[in-house]
């Protein structure tokens, strides 16, 4: 059975930190690029960063590079997400995602899968 499962979340002050965890089972970790999202009401998922499967590449939204940190352990089987610097307008559900392919026996297949959320509350 495949899960995704957040940790990490609560309230800060503007200015604080907090590191979000995810730790996946159910499928083959390594093979996956990992991705956090965050959702406020009423808007749309927002993609913050992303960190290939073996880790080489990251990328970060514009409105939190230089301030979140992804990062990944392999033999845990968990992404990160330290969160610097916090602002109010970070406030937001976070989601980690996994994407990657399995062979089926014939074919390579693409496959997504997306925790359950943990939430972040940045009070200014």
């Amino acid at each position: 059975q495949v899960q995704l499962v957040e940790s990490g979340g609560g309230s800060v002050q503007a200015g604080g930190s907090l590191r979000l965890s995810c730790v996946a089972s159910g499928f083959t970790f390594r093979r996956y690029a990992m991705k956090w999202y965050r959702q406020t009401q009423g808007k749309e998922r927002e993609l913050v960063a992303t960190i290939s499967n073996v880790g080489s590449s990251t990328n970060y939204a514009d409105s939190v590079k230089g301030r979140f940190i992804i990062s990944r352990d392999n033999a845990k089987a968990t992404a990160y997400l330290q969160m610097n610097d916090l602002k109010a307008e970070d406030t937001a559900v976070y989601y980690c995602k996994a994407t990657g392919t399995e062979w089926d026996g014939s074919t390579f297949r693409g496959y997504n899968y997306w925790g359950q959320g943990t939430q972040v509350t940045v009070s200014s």
